[in-house]
């Protein structure tokens, strides 16, 4: 019994020797495909998560009128008639009645000099006039009875009662209170000039705008010394500066090369840097008939035909000059981008739109073409960024990254 107890504690070599080759042989294989599996997972990870470097454009907006524009230009806005106010008389300025910005009229009062020594001027004068007039009406009286004292020595005279001598008397007396009248009419017309010369020295210390328009800047303050010549240090030669906002004109330079492109009375458009999103009818008024040989360039000013309050002088613009006028409707900015940013997807026009690192499939209706590009009815705004290509590799959501990035 005991050896048979020994036996049955024998080890089968051959059945215990195989069994570990064969396990041997599954973990390997199950390790391997696991293995697979994970890097099969990590890569479709990674091209999940790779990004795709796209080309981007910029939606943006257009005016049909860009697509028959012959010429650009750019210059400022120059007020035409522009006057610097003063007075021909020298004074200190008393008072100051506008400001920049100020909006006036032909003939306003816009300032006054001290003119106390002017108005005694004036109504010296006045008096003076006055009684140049009170001695007309005295010479007027002895000149009258001296007419009827010579008629009596006439009758008299005649009549043998009187001497030729008191004949004679009255008669000179009557000659020279007609001299004494004839000299105060002289008078009265040098009183009465003298007058109108002392009105104008008063008026010209009254500071009138010379024309419609607005105040620009303001040169002196109460209390500066104003005089038309500016001779002394602190004097001031005007005390504003006026503008006619009604002349209002565009000067640019166009290079010599191009000036055939250019006629008087060709429609304009231009656009103001302050207003970027305004564009304004405009019309070649006048070609400078001379060149500026430094820069090559002939200047032309071009004339607004919209008036618009927030067009300032010397503003910066730029001038498109067109081939034809803008049509009805074709004064509209439309919102466009450029084809190649177009993709279909499912029977639909679709432009990736980038957002941070990403893109977002958005489907958009388009229009006409404007130029080279094409209008966009729905579907995007101006400004947002496109991608442009590879188009082909893109879908909702794609991971992207820029050239610049």
């Amino acid at each position: 019994m005991a050896q048979e107890d020994l036996n049955r504690l024998t080890i089968d070599k051959e059945r215990y020797s195989a069994a570990p080759k064969k396990g041997k042989r599954g973990r390997f294989w199950a390790v391997t495909c696991i293995a697979i599996l994970l890097l099969a997972l990590v890569a479709w990870r990674v091209a999940l998560h790779r990004s795709i470097e796209v080309e981007v454009a910029t939606v943006s907006l257009v005016y049909p009128s860009q697509t028959f524009s012959l010429l650009n230009a750019s210059g400022y806005v120059v007020a035409q008639r522009k006057a610097a106010v003063s007075s021909k008389a020298t004074g200190r300025l008393d008072w100051l009645g506008v400001e920049e910005g100020s909006v006036v009229k032909a003939g306003q009062l816009l300032a006054r000099l001290e003119s106390g020594d002017v108005a005694a001027t004036r109504a010296q004068a006045a008096a003076n006039l006055a009684t140049a007039r009170t001695a007309l009406e005295q010479a007027r009286v002895e000149q009258k009875d001296a007419e009827r004292s010579l008629a009596r020595s006439k009758e008299l005279i005649n009549q043998g009662i009187i001497s030729r001598s008191d004949y004679d008397t009255a008669q000179a007396r009557y000659d020279r209170d007609v001299a004494a009248t004839a000299g105060t009419l002289s008078s009265i017309t040098s009183a009465q000039a003298a007058l109108t010369g002392a009105a104008v020295a008063l008026e010209y210390t009254q500071i009138r705008a010379p024309f419609d328009g607005v105040v620009l800047t303001k040169n002196a303050d109460v209390g500066d010394i104003v005089s038309p010549l500016a001779a002394a240090a602190n004097a001031k030669a005007a005390v504003v500066t006026l503008a006619d906002m009604s002349s209002l004109e565009v000067e640019a330079d166009v290079s010599e090369s191009n000036l055939g492109k250019v006629r008087v009375g060709q429609p304009c458009e231009i656009l103001l840097d302050a207003l970027p999103d305004s564009r304004f009818r405009g019309v070649l008024h006048t070609i400078v008939p001379t060149a500026d040989r430094s820069k090559g360039s002939v200047m032309v000013k071009v004339r607004f035909l919209d008036r618009d309050p927030r067009v300032l002088p010397e503003m910066s613009a730029k001038v498109a000059f067109l081939e034809r006028p803008v049509g009805p409707g074709e004064g509209r900015a439309r919102v466009a981008l450029a084809p190649a940013a177009v993709a279909t997807r499912d029977g639909k026009s679709v432009v990736f739109v980038v957002q941070g690192d990403h893109v977002v499939q958005t489907p958009v209706t388009l229009g006409a073409r404007v130029g080279d590009q094409v209008e966009v009815v729905s579907g995007v705004k101006a400004g947002s960024r496109i991608a442009v290509k590879p188009l082909e590799k893109l879908h909702d959501q794609s991971r992207v990254k820029t050239a610049e990035k």
